[in-house]
């Protein structure tokens, strides 16, 4: 079984974010077998993305117009200009479109993950209510107050709600993704893809 896995990106996203997950779940299982677990795409709402520090990325499809995923990844990155202007997830949390794309793929996705600040997006599509959440370290307040029923354990690296999972700030994403392949296919394609990655995982 292929699992398909979109992850969304928006502009100001943080890189490692989304790329670091991306390449956790491309290379799962190339070398132990012919199987693909994870087939990873990318899907925004317009068809270029400049990410931090000016990274520009071309999603492989247009919102709307991807396949039905099997699984959801919401990365964050983001904070607030000199002028108090929003960027990143902070200026997405008030996007209808992003939020009711987040919310649809909830009903029917086996696993809707979260990176960082990506947590934030899930508490304002009310995915959060009555959940355990990590987030940011520098976004626990903001989380309290979006989120305010939600249990929040920023001492975490992730936490497993079952059908939503979310990790700490920017690098706990990778070793989240690691965790989620190793519920889903066992622990030893987990370590195996973190032995061709070369990456010390929290495990």
């Amino acid at each position: 079984m292929t699992r398909k896995l979109a992850i969304l990106l928006f502009d100001e996203v943080e890189v490692l974010d989304f790329a670091g997950p991306f390449e956790v779940f491309s290379v799962c299982g190339l070398r132990s077998s012919n199987a693909k677990p994870f087939e990873v795409f990318t899907v925004a709402e317009k068809p270029s993305i400049r990410a931090r520090n000016h990274l520009m990325i071309n999603p492989t499809y247009v919102l709307g117009q991807e396949p039905l995923p099997d699984m959801v990844l919401i990365p964050g990155g983001g904070g607030y200009h000199a002028d108090g202007q929003p960027f990143g997830t902070r200026k997405e949390m008030d996007n209808p479109v992003l939020l009711n794309w987040i919310r649809n793929q909830h009903q029917t996705a086996e696993m809707v993950l979260s990176v960082c600040t990506g947590s934030l997006l899930l508490a304002k599509a009310d995915l959060l209510h009555g959940l355990k959440a990590t987030t940011h370290k520098g976004a626990v307040e903001m989380m309290r107050s979006v989120a305010p029923d939600t249990v929040l354990m920023p001492q975490e690296r992730w936490v497993d709600n079952g059908k939503i999972v979310l990790s700490a700030g920017i690098s706990a994403g990778i070793d989240m993704s690691f965790y989620v392949i190793s519920r889903l296919l066992g622990k030893e394609a987990a370590d195996e893809t973190a032995s061709y990655m070369q990456y010390d995982y929290w495990s």
